[in-house]
């Protein structure tokens, strides 16, 4: 696991937990990205490391909800957080990525753990550069996998008209629905299917909050015969959900498992949030804290994958002992995926169709994606 290894401009949102008898100083405090705390993805499976090691261990915890999404707020929210005794600073999303390079430097002897992206510090270089400095982790995870393996997993189940609600087009939004992308396409090969018999209709809302615009769309898409929506977009989620419930529909959803939201949502493309907060908790308690790394957790760490609980496995003919082949082989790199798009794609209007992209098998024949804008 080694190499895993003024408060007074903006209104915060905090709420304090008690433990014991009394209220203990918060040690561990979570700053809360765009979304609030039980946005049912990000945010949420971040707070649910803190309180799942909270069971074991009775340590003082609290969240943080900066009243927008700024640097200016996202660090007023660490210096409350500091000022009111945090040992240790939780930090998820790429928005954090600067405000945590500021505050690694002014607070040297606190830790920090940024998940899903890297401290960029701006004075660093003559154009910034990322710089993970020893009092901080910073956790990244395999996105394309746990995309691979819902895309994977849908086709599999027998659907071939698929649609991809992303939020922001940020890398890891976009390594999930490449992922996703490749992972329909390779199934469309084991099935035998023709070329660009699945297709793929793609979006990004701009945000990570529910919005009638991106329920609007999720509607049309299953009118027009999408049967199962990727919702890549926190809060977005709800959006898509609320539509396939309207609409007959289905969803994956993503980050966590989030059958418990929709009966709608076939499976979920997780990621380790839960598992890799208590790993950093345990460090920084214990006194095995190993800073100035990044660490990168894949399907081979248990960092990515698909819930297998009974109330959660929805597919109606594809097995878990199936998924758990290909799960093994991603393991194992004998299937590998693309965590990076062409740079045709990632041109500022995105209105680029989306194909022939390299995937574990070749270019992906089998489908055919077309962007919306």
């Amino acid at each position: 696991m080694k190499k895993i290894r003024k408060i007074a401009s903006i209104s915060l949102v905090a709420a304090a937990l008690l433990v014991s008898c009394g209220k203990q100083t918060a040690l561990v405090a979570l700053i809360t990205d765009l979304g609030d705390i039980d946005d049912k993805s990000f945010n949420q499976g971040s707070w649910e490391g803190v309180l799942d090691y909270n069971k074991e261990h009775a340590v003082g915890h609290q969240y943080y909800k900066p009243a927008e999404g700024t640097n200016a707020a996202y660090i007023e929210a660490i210096d409350l957080a500091v000022s009111n005794g945090a040992e240790i600073v939780i930090t998820p999303g790429f928005l954090f990525e600067q405000p945590v390079a500021d505050a690694q430097k002014q607070y040297p002897d606190v830790h920090f753990v940024l998940l899903d992206a890297q401290p960029f510090d701006t004075t660093r270089g003559d154009e910034g550069e990322y710089y993970v400095a020893s009092n901080t982790v910073a956790v990244m995870y395999a996105e394309e996998q746990s995309g691979y393996l819902a895309g994977y997993g849908v086709v599999m189940d027998g659907h071939t008209k698929l649609g991809f609600m992303g939020g922001m087009s940020v890398p890891a939004v976009r390594r999930f629905g490449l992922g996703f992308l490749v992972g329909a396409h390779d199934a469309a090969v084991a099935k035998g299917l023709d070329d660009k018999a699945v297709t793929v209709k793609y979006h990004y809302t701009g945000g990570f909050t529910a919005t009638p615009e991106a329920k609007a769309k999720a509607e049309t898409w299953y009118a027009e015969g999408v049967s199962v929506i990727f919702a890549c977009g926190g809060s977005v989620g709800q959006s898509v959900m609320a539509a396939a419930e309207a609409k007959n529909g289905l969803v994956v959803g993503v980050d966590v498992d989030q059958a418990g939201d929709s009966e709608t949502v076939i499976t979920s493309a997780m990621k380790g949030l839960s598992a890799s907060v208590q790993l950093a908790l345990g460090n920084h308690f214990d006194d095995k804290w190993e800073g100035g790394v990044t660490w990168n957790l894949d399907a081979s760490q248990g960092g990515v994958g698909l819930p297998t609980a009974k109330t959660s496995w929805r597919f109606n003919t594809w097995k878990v002992s199936e998924y758990e082949t290909i799960l093994g082989k991603l393991a194992e790199k004998t299937v590998t995926v693309l965590d990076k798009l062409p740079a045709d794609y990632l041109s500022a209007d995105q209105q680029k169709a989306i194909s022939d992209l390299g995937g574990a098998t070749g270019t992906l024949a089998k489908i055919s994606a077309a962007y919306e804008g």
